[in-house]
């Protein structure tokens, strides 16, 4: 069985104030022992805060980005090694913003992607289409490129120990939901792609996940989780989409 995991994505948001309470309020009623996994990814600056905050709980941190770089005059960059020493788990790979504001590539987030799992972190590669690619026919062609680009790189063993999140662009941040049974088509061809490993990585959807849509898209077979935007910067929202991934 695989075991479900919700992330939240605080993308560039946060303050330590606002922070500490976010975190305060979620673990406050996020005790024991529980099926799902969480993780809370934030902005670079926020990760040692986070990391203490939560060193005697159940939840992981984790990165919204990585250097492909290990160390050396790479101004702005944050290595895997430097993101390892605040107990990070996971970093956010390719992320559609990323891609879209910041012109990353293919091979690029392939070689994000090995700089994550060098470091000892779980990448969570994401992978999704723009609407007009959907509207075209395309979405399963684009987000067969974008895996294969990876796969291409690092091999397909690789990925087992990674975690795949399906981002459909049209959806992210929009209010717009792919239908479970959009999602559901995608998590599918995804985990088809990866062969025989594919029953085993996690596959989550990220895209205006929220509370009232959150127990119907983790019902999907193939689907194990979220990776979450908006939601995840408040803590009654998130904890009941986590609550609806146990």
């Amino acid at each position: 069985m695989r075991r479900p995991l919700v992330v939240a994505n605080w993308k560039m948001n946060g303050s330590k104030s606002a922070n500490a309470g976010l975190v305060a309020d979620f673990l406050a009623s996020w005790q024991g022992v529980h099926q799902a996994e969480v993780a809370m990814c934030a902005p670079y600056i926020y990760l040692p805060q986070l990391a203490d905050s939560l060193a005697e709980s159940n939840v992981g941190v984790g990165a919204q980005d990585i250097s492909v770089h290990e160390q050396g005059a790479y101004t702005g960059e944050i290595s895997g090694a430097m993101l390892a020493e605040f107990d990070c788990r996971y970093a956010i790979i390719g992320h559609s913003e990323r891609r879209e504001y910041h012109a990353e590539t293919d091979q690029l987030v392939a070689e994000k992607f090995v700089a994550a799992q060098k470091a000892g972190l779980a990448p969570i590669l994401c992978v999704g289409e723009t609407l007009a690619q959907r509207d075209s026919g395309e979405a399963l062609l684009v987000i067969g490129e974008q895996l294969k680009a990876v796969v291409d790189h690092v091999g397909r063993d690789s990925m087992s120990s990674a975690v795949i999140a399906y981002e459909p662009v049209w959806a992210i941040g929009t209010g717009r939901t792919a239908s479970p049974e959009q999602a559901q088509e995608v998590h599918h061809f995804i985990r088809e792609q990866l062969g025989e490993l594919g029953g085993a990585v996690r596959i989550l959807y990220g895209g205006s996940v929220k509370p009232g849509n959150a127990e119907e898209l983790f019902s999907q077979a193939d689907i194990d989780g979220a990776l979450v935007g908006g939601a995840s910067l408040v803590a009654e929202d998130f904890l009941a989409i986590c609550r609806a991934a146990e």
